[in-house]
C-alpha cells in the first residue's frame, strides 16, 4: 500500500522548524519612486514557531496537504510557491510533499508565513541536492516577500530597504510574553492609511543600543482601529511596555529572564491568548540544517 501522506514514520519524511520573529522596533523612514515604503527595524528570531515536514516526489509535483491560511488557494501558498521558485531556478526536477503545522498566528506580524517559505527554500536545497547556496535562496525570497530573506539567513539583524538590507546584530538573550488579539491585519491597507507616519527621522543602531524607545509605525493606526488590539495593550500595560510587531497585530513585552516571563504571563487575564517564547541567538532553521549536514 502506498505511504499515508501524515505517516511520518517513513523516514522519507524530514520536520524542519520555521521559527517566528519579532520587530524590536519598525520606522518608516521615506519611500522609493517604485512606492514602496524604505524601512527601519531590528528582526528578533525566536525559539519558537511552526514545524514544515517535507518528503521529496520523484514526479516533479508540489502538493501541500492539509489546509493553508483561510482564504488562500494551495497554489498561493508562500511554501507551494517556495518550492516552484526553487524547482525553477535550479531547473530540478523532483517535487516535494509539504505539510505544515502551523503555530504561529496568521496576520499577526510573527512573521508565521515568510518564515514557512524560508524554510522550504533552505530545507529543499539540501533535499534536493540543488545547492543554490544562501545567496541566491535570499534573493528569490526576496520576490516572495520582504521578510523572507532574514530567515532565509538566519541571523537576528537590523534591517533597512524594504527589509531586504540586513546587517547581522548581536541581541542580548531575552525572553518575550507574546499575545495575538485575533487580528488579521490587512498589511496593504495598513500601508494606504492616511494616519500612518511616513517620514520618520533616520535611527541609528546606537539609537537602539541604548535603549531610546523606536515605536512602531503601525502601532498608533491599528490601537485607534481594532478594539482588540488595544484591549491587548492594556492587558500586556500591566506587566510591562507593550510593543507591536511587524505590520501585524501581535504584541509582546520583554523580560530577561524566563522566570520573569512565565511569572508575568500568569497575572494576564484569562481571555487573552498569550504564551511565552525565547529570543533566538541563532536560528532553530540554521541548527537543523548543520545538524542535517553532520549527518
Amino acid at each position: 500500500m502506498p505511504t499515508m501522506p501524515h505517516d511520518f514514520n517513513d523516514p522519507a519524511w524530514s520536520a524542519w522548524p520555521a521559527p517566528a520573529k519579532l520587530n524590536l522596533f519598525l520606522r518608516i523612514v521615506g519611500r522609493r519612486a517604485d512606492g514602496y515604503h524604505l524601512l527601519q527595524t531590528v528582526f528578533r528570531l525566536l525559539d519558537w514557531g511552526d514545524t514544515i515536514r517535507l518528503r521529496p516526489r520523484s514526479d516533479g509535483r508540489i502538493v501541500r496537504h492539509g489546509g493553508s491560511v483561510a482564504g488562500v488557494a494551495e497554489a498561493d501558498d508562500l511554501t507551494v510557491r517556495a518550492a516552484l521558485a526553487l524547482q525553477t531556478a535550479s531547473n530540478c526536477g523532483q517535487g516535494v510533499d509539504i505539510v505544515i503545522e502551523k503555530r504561529i498566528p496568521a496576520g499577526g506580524g510573527f512573521g508565521g508565513g515568510s518564515s514557512d517559505a524560508a524554510t522550504v527554500l533552505v530545507a529543499l536545497d539540501v533535499l534536493w541536492g540543488t545547492d543554490l547556496g544562501v545567496e541566491t535562496l535570499a534573493e528569490l525570497g526576496l520576490r516572495l516577500g520582504a521578510d523572507v530573506p532574514v530567515f532565509v539567513r538566519g541571523d537576528n539583524a537590523w534591517a533597512e530597504g524594504v527589509g531586504e538590507d540586513l546587517r547581522p546584530v548581536a541581541l542580548a538573550p531575552a525572553w518575550y510574553v507574546l499575545a495575538d488579539p485575533g487580528v488579521h491585519a490587512p498589511t496593504a491597507a495598513l500601508f494606504r492609511s492616511p494616519e500612518l507616519t511616513r517620514d520618520a527621522a533616520p535611527a541609528t543602531m546606537s539609537d537602539f543600543v541604548s535603549g531610546r524607545p523606536l515605536g512602531n509605525a503601525f502601532e498608533l493606526v491599528l490601537r485607534q482601529r481594532e478594539a482588540a488590539v488595544e484591549a491587548a495593550f492594556a492587558a500586556l500595560a500591566r506587566i510591562g511596555s507593550p510593543r507591536l510587531t511587524g505590520s501585524g497585530s501581535g504584541c509582546f513585552v520583554e523580560f530577561a529572564t524566563r522566570e520573569s516571563a512565565e511569572a508575568a504571563l500568569a497575572e494576564l487575564p484569562p481571555g487573552l491568548r498569550a504564551w511565552t517564547a525565547a529570543g533566538a541567538q541563532r536560528s532553530p532553521l540554521r541548527i537543523a540544517l548543520e545538524a542535517r549536514r553532520r549527518g
